[in-house]
């Protein structure tokens, strides 16, 4: 059976759709249908359905489309093993990063990129709610995703941890907590702040904090865009909870950020991979950089 074939077969079981499976490997549908059915001819056996209106494996795709994972994964350990033997792994790998990881991460792993040779990392920003960051993980080499708790790894998916991060509270300098060393939620009540939008994670820590403190909150704006947070704490317009190694960097001199003791929270920052990729050592070298990254930043 076509190798190629074997991996159409395994994409349409995890995408579930002819149309996405086109999308992804940019062919038409038509094409994409034409492959299948020449898969299904070699195999012997029907490996599709239709129920409904859509299409569906049957119970010998399924079990076929498991085994494309496997030889894919197989391969990829494989080519990952030869370029070991020549000490030198080459090719493309493709990024998906949150926003704030991407300003993070992305210069000094770019740097590192260009400093070793013989790879070429192609980035793009995603920002979507966090079970939408597994679902990227098909379209990429490697997802950049961050979450309040840390997912665990599965047949299908592999997770790195990288960091964890902590939330601080930002403050205008000119705020009258600027010059404490921590603050404590007490410290808080009556403060206006810029919040995130309902249903983020850190929506939830904030209502958690204050639900202890027998106080309402004032949220008077809320962005899922923690730039334009920052922007109108530094012009005094609220507080907000914010990211400790990403935060205020456009505004030094005009933030401060602050821990928050007995409220104390963090985000998990990791990285998200498909099985078959993982093994390509082009992939590993840069999974070893953003890892390298990662301690310079919690050094500094």
């Amino acid at each position: 059976m076509d190798i190629v074939r074997l991996n159409l077969l395994s994409e349409f079981d995890e995408r579930g759709s002819i149309t996405e499976v086109a999308r992804a490997t940019r062919q038409t549908v038509s094409g994409v249908s034409q492959q299948l059915r020449r898969l299904e001819a070699e195999a012997g056996l029907p490996l599709t359905e239709k129920v409904g209106r859509g299409l569906v494996l049957t119970d010998a795709g399924r079990a076929l489309a498991k085994t494309a994972r496997q030889m894919a994964v197989a391969m990829a350990r494989a080519e990952a093993e030869w370029d070991s033997f020549r000490n030198t792994p080459t090719g493309s790998v493709t990024l998906a990063t949150f926003p704030t990881g991407g300003q993070m991460f992305l210069p000094g792993l770019l740097d590192r990129v260009e400093a070793a040779g013989g790879l070429t990392l192609h980035c793009s920003d995603r920002d979507p709610h966090s079970d939408g960051f597994l679902l990227l993980a098909a379209d990429f080499d490697i997802v950049l995703a961050h979450a309040m708790q840390l997912p665990r790894s599965s047949p299908s998916i592999i997770v790195v941890p990288v960091m964890v991060e902590p939330l601080d509270i930002a403050l205008a300098s000119t705020h009258r907590l600027a010059d404490r060393d921590y603050l404590v939620p007490h410290d808080l009540i009556g403060e206006r702040w810029i919040g995130n939008p309902w249903g983020y994670p850190f929506e939830s820590w904030l209502n958690s904090v204050f639900a202890t403190q027998g106080a309402p909150i004032n949220v008077v704006q809320r962005f899922a865009d923690t730039r334009i947070s920052e922007a109108l704490v530094a012009a005094g317009k609220g507080i907000a909870g914010l990211p400790r190694y990403t935060a205020a960097e456009s505004y030094r001199g005009r933030i401060v950020l602050k821990p928050l003791r007995g409220g104390e929270t963090h985000r998990h920052i990791f990285i998200l991979m498909r099985p078959d990729r993982a093994e390509r050592l082009a992939v590993r070298r840069i999974v070893s950089f953003i890892l390298d990254e990662a301690q310079t930043i919690s050094d500094d």
